[in-house]
Parts: C-alpha cells; structure tokens; sequence
C-alpha cells in the first residue's frame, strides 16, 4: 500500500468517526468534499507533468537511437574508403550513444511507473470524491428529516388551549405521517442497499465481458 492510500485511509477514518459525533454532518462532509476536489486538482497537475516529462525521456532515447544508427553507418562508409581513423571516431561517439540510451531508458521506465501511480492515485480520488458525495445526499435528507421533527415538536407544544379533539386529530395525521415518513426514508435505504449490490454485479459483469473481447480481438490480431 503507497503512502497516499495510507494517508487517504487515516482521511476517511477520521470522517467516519467524525461524523458519528457530528450534529452537523453535512458540514463536515462539505469540508471533506473540498479537501478531497483540491487533491484531485494536485494529482492532475502531477499527471500532467508526468507525461510531459515522460514524453521528453522518450524524445531523448529515441534521438540517442537515431544518431548511434547514424554514427555506425558513417563508420562503415570510413571504413569502405580505408579511412580507419574516422571510423574509430564514428565508433566512438556510437559507443556514447549507446550508453545514453541505456541511461535514459532507465529513467523512462521509472518515470512510466511514477505516471501509473499517479494515474491510479486519480482515480482513487475521484472514485472516493463521488462515493462521499453519494453519502451527502443521504445526510442531507437526514438533516431534513430531523428538522422536521423538531418543527413537529415545537407545534405540538404549542396546542394548549385549542379544541382538544381537533389537536388530536391534527397530531394523529402528523404522527401518520411521520410513521409514513420513516418507513420511507427505510425502504429507500434498503433499496439504495439492494442497488449498490445489483450495480456492483452489473459492473463486474460488464467488466468481465469486456475483457473477453479484448482478449479474443488481441488473438485474432496475432493470427493475422
């Protein structure tokens, strides 16, 4: 596990906990949100320097192989005209190239492993960015159904003095639907539950099938 999964797991832990002990969640996960759209904006500019940098190794390698090819033929052509001098000369410039062809290939494969790294460390965020912005929406509904409850009570404690069969009567249909209410806030739990499963299953499916057709398509390139 790198660093940065480390360090984004102690994150989501310490919100977890937060939230928990939180009378207002979705303030906290607003801070999260915009902690979290910060750093995807940080690893995008990473990446992006990461490529550019690897784009240059790849320029220097390839312009490395070009001149030692280069070097080699003007050494044959010395040769041919019995200019052995010179073809030393050629041979040893070619040697240089080789040597920095070596150097920087291994500079362009540790820079392919950092781009890889940064370009899973993005999507890990933006990943996380919208499983927490998911959990918002929940949170918010939360909150609204608690100040409804507590607008409820507040009214409640207000009906003194009015016509007591109408104030139960009124209480009785606000108390229905706030049972109403309840079973609905479950049942759509149980149903965001029920869909994250049948989702997951459908991804993975997709994913599976995918990866078949690439396969067969790489078999048929090869027979080709």
């Amino acid at each position: 596990m790198s660093v940065f999964r480390r360090i984004r797991d102690i994150t989501a832990a310490t919100l977890n906990e937060k939230l928990e002990q939180s009378q207002d969640p979705v303030r906290l996960i607003d801070q999260f949100l915009h902690s979290t759209r910060q750093d995807i904006t940080e690893a995008e500019k990473l990446l992006h320097q990461c490529e550019s940098h690897t784009r240059q190794l790849k320029l220097q390698v390839s312009q490395a192989e070009t001149m030692k090819n280069k070097r080699e033929e003007q050494a044959l052509l010395a040769l041919k005209a019995g200019e052995d001098h010179l073809a030393k000369l050629a041979l040893q410039e070619k040697l240089i190239y080789e040597e920095k062809i070596e150097q920087y290939e291994g500079l362009l494969m540790t820079s392919r492993e950092s781009l890889r790294e940064v370009e899973e460390q993005l999507g890990e965020l933006r990943m996380e960015y919208q499983s927490v912005y998911s959990k918002r929406q929940y949170y918010v509904a939360r909150m609204e159904t608690l100040r409804l409850q507590q607008k409820m009570n507040e009214r409640t404690g207000s009906y003194g003095g009015q016509d007591v069969p109408k104030m139960f009567n009124r209480l009785d249909d606000r108390l229905n639907d706030w049972e109403l209410e309840a079973k609905s806030l479950r049942d759509i739990r149980k149903m965001g539950q029920e869909y994250l499963v049948q989702t997951g299953e459908s991804v993975s499916t997709v994913l599976d099938r995918e990866l078949a057709r690439l396969k067969e398509k790489l078999n048929n390139s090869g027979k080709e």
